[in-house]
């Protein structure tokens, strides 16, 4: 499954620069991912800028990096380490490392329009979320994730339904959370290409 997955990925970059895929992992993987989640109390609020400055005006989620357990955290990364591999022998991308994080946005909670990586920034190039939210109402929970061109054209809006993929270049569309109306779990994460620092920005841990 995972093999033909990062081919329907793969072309989807090549194609558009960007995929969004529903049922896309496993519904397992995304309860279990939830239910992690929902059970830390390491969450903390994100910062913005390289000097991880927080402007609650800008930026209103909370984080918590992922990392290996040997269970549920490991199988997502085991995924995400597969597609790394597969970009990097299909497409040449010289990624070394991927790093992600949970997000959870409170109600009230948003993120405006911003880039994940600058043109020729040389860190991040290729951005995954992964939605872990179940039963999400469309038409009342808010919180969708709303994707522009680099002419700053509208063209992809995706509710955050549990076990939705979205993949796309870094560098190449800016996006948004728009304010949410209830508790809204995804994971995002980055494949890079520079070299992984060695001590964590910010050291959240599951308990």
């Amino acid at each position: 499954m995972s093999q033909a997955l990062y081919s329907i990925i793969t072309e989807g970059l090549v194609q558009d620069g960007y995929i969004v895929i529903e049922d896309a992992i496993s519904s397992t993987l995304s309860t279990n991912l939830l239910n992690l989640a929902k059970k830390s109390n390491n969450f903390r609020r994100a910062g913005i800028s390289t000097r991880k400055k927080i402007h609650s005006d800008k930026r209103r989620d909370k984080i918590l990096w992922l990392d290996e357990d040997n269970s549920t955290q490991s199988e997502f990364l085991n995924f995400a380490n597969g597609l790394k591999e597969y970009l990097n022998r299909e497409l040449f991308m010289c990624i070394s490392y991927f790093e992600s994080h949970f997000a959870l946005y409170e109600k009230g909670d948003f993120y405006e329009k911003h880039f994940d990586a600058f043109k020729n920034s040389v860190n991040r190039v290729v951005t995954i979320v992964y939605y872990l939210n179940e039963e999400w109402d469309e038409k009342e929970g808010g919180g969708e994730l709303m994707v522009y061109d680099e002419d700053d054209n509208f063209i992809k809006k995706v509710f955050p339904h549990a076990n939705t993929l979205i993949v796309f270049l870094s560098e190449k569309f800016p996006h948004e959370v728009l304010c949410a109306n209830r508790k809204r779990y995804s994971i995002a994460g980055w494949f890079r290409v520079d070299k992984r620092e060695e001590t964590p920005l910010i050291p959240s841990r599951l308990p």
